[in-house]
């Protein structure tokens, strides 16, 4: 969701990934039985509702009903879980399954089994078909859709009414309107929040570049990082909401996703991007908010972010068969409503996401779902995607500070992705 990623390793996590014994290589044990081994993301802020006891419970369900295969769950924090299977495969001691924010780069290095060998047809039938477009490599679908996410504006209602705003803004003259408004009320340390800290810089970038107009690539897949579109809306950022301070006081490249929504659960803060998650945290602190499409430049932007986390079966230890079977089980359409329902997170299988639909106690999620089918998502097919997720996360946050440069910046993270495309053919 970044990806989607909340705290640090929760308690529960540490504990599991400290004690866990070390799995042999293969995963097969002398009775014919096979271990299966799965790195996880924890979607959870805290050890009560870590993802571990929904990967245990479901491992435990698995084994009952196949008796000679286990399924093993390290869960780890979205801070570090893509480095500790990056490890592990650098080390030759893969997991049979990673449940991360990337595939491409194992993907390209001919690493992963394809969709078509493991799932089964109706459940590979059942993703949905743009989300599971995402996952493809050279047309062949290497990365399995998990969870996914689409982002709206969320708007704090009460400091809304406190500064005499009637409604969520729909264009960027509305929208520095607003922050202006919101600006002068007591309790507001950020009219609009604007994480481009290293926490999720990649997704702030993106709705930003969305919302002007751009993106990071065009129809045919060629990155346009540094197009007029996206370097006129950094220069808007840095001169009419950073350099007017409705950003705050602080310093947007420090600012990470998680502390502003945070501070916006504790009503410091009117505007906000958001996924579906803030629902669940703002309502928790008994925030009242509204939601709306992403402010353009001249009345809503055409498209919002779509985000996919990632699931992925290596070759290594030849488990092919059996990873089969479990990942057939981890999409039934009920065990993607449990995972889903318990984060506020988007179904990325047309089964459940229907259910959903129809169920009322889903009614705030809908509006989200049904920007997913027309979402943009990350060019995460490309095996650059990882080194430009970093160089924004290192480098975009400069351009909105006073004195930025963001044709300069946005250019030389444009030349180094295309170099990367280039090195990798």
């Amino acid at each position: 969701m970044q990806r989607r990623r909340f705290l640090g390793l929760t308690a529960a996590g540490a504990a599991t990934a400290a004690l866990a014994p070390a799995l042999t290589a293969c995963g097969s044990e002398a009775s014919g039985a096979t271990t299966l081994k799965l790195v996880a993301a924890d979607y959870g802020d805290k050890p009560g509702n870590s993802s571990k006891k929904y990967w245990d419970a479901l491992a435990r369900e698995f084994h009952e009903k196949n008796s000679k295969i286990k399924v093993d769950v390290e869960v780890y924090s979205w801070n570090e879980v893509d480095k500790k299977v990056a490890e592990m495969v650098a080390a030759g001691k893969a997991p049979d399954l990673a449940q991360i924010g990337a595939y491409a780069d194992f993907a390209a290095a001919g690493k992963l089994y394809s969709a078509e060998q493991l799932l089964t047809v109706p459940t590979q039938a059942d993703l949905i078909a743009s989300i599971a477009k995402a996952g493809e490599v050279n047309r062949v679908q290497y990365g399995l859709p998990f969870v996914g996410s689409t982002r709206l504006l969320f708007c704090n209602k009460t400091l809304f009414a406190q500064a005499g705003i009637a409604k969520p803004p729909e264009s960027w003259d509305e929208l520095k309107a607003a922050a202006t408004k919101l600006q002068s009320v007591k309790g507001v340390k950020m009219p609009f929040g604007l994480p481009l800290g290293p926490e999720e810089a990649p997704a702030e970038t993106m709705l930003w570049m969305l919302s002007g107009g751009g993106g990071y690539t065009d129809h045919n897949g060629s990155y346009t990082i540094d197009s007029s579109d996206n370097v006129r809306t950094f220069e808007w950022l840095r001169d009419e909401f950073v350099g007017k301070g409705l950003t705050g006081s602080g310093d947007p490249a420090r600012t990470n996703r998680q502390d502003v929504f945070d501070a916006f659960c504790r009503g410091e803060v009117g505007m906000l991007h958001g996924h579906p998650t803030l629902m669940q945290q703002a309502t928790a602190k008994g925030v009242k908010y509204m939601t709306a499409p992403l402010p353009g430049v001249k009345g809503k932007a055409k498209s919002t972010m779509g985000v996919a986390d990632w699931m992925m079966a290596f070759k290594q230890n030849g488990n092919r068969e059996q990873i089969g079977l479990f990942l057939d089980f981890v999409y039934s359409t009920k065990n993607v409503l449990d995972f889903t329902g318990q984060y506020d997170l988007l179904p990325v299988t047309s089964s459940a996401s229907a259910q959903m639909l129809g169920d009322a106690k889903h009614k705030d999620l809908r509006q989200f779902l049904e920007q997913l089918e027309n979402a943009t998502f990350y060019p995460a097919d490309k095996t650059s995607w990882a080194k430009v997720s970093k160089d924004l996360k290192e480098k975009i946050g400069s351009v909105v500070k006073k004195g930025g440069d963001p044709a300069s910046v946005l250019s030389e993270i444009k030349r180094d992705a295309d170099s990367q495309e280039i090195a990798a053919r």
